[in-house]
């Protein structure tokens, strides 16, 4: 049983809230295509996730990995900060 590996699924994301303690709000994009026109369309979600150290901030561009549920919105947990947001 120990052979069997256990996958976690990870996603990118752009931070569009960082006002919760010890949560961020990420919003995750994905491009489909529509099943009658062909177009390809821009769907997107939000995902609150956990963040402990409360390091992330509004804009940055961030990997998040699902994980046992932390509370009734948060399932998700900051993995990586892959790109800071500019500084202005």
């Amino acid at each position: 049983m120990s052979d069997i590996q256990t996958s976690t699924r990870t996603l990118s994301g752009k931070i569009v809230s960082d006002k919760m303690d010890k949560t961020i709000t990420v919003m995750v994009e994905r491009r489909v295509k529509h099943p009658v026109y062909g177009k390809i369309l821009t769907k997107s979600s939000t995902i609150k996730a956990h963040d402990e150290s409360n390091d992330a901030r509004l804009g940055d561009k961030v990997t998040i990995a699902e994980c046992r549920p932390i509370s009734k919105y948060k399932a998700w947990k900051l993995v990586n900060i892959d790109e800071r947001a500019s500084a202005e």
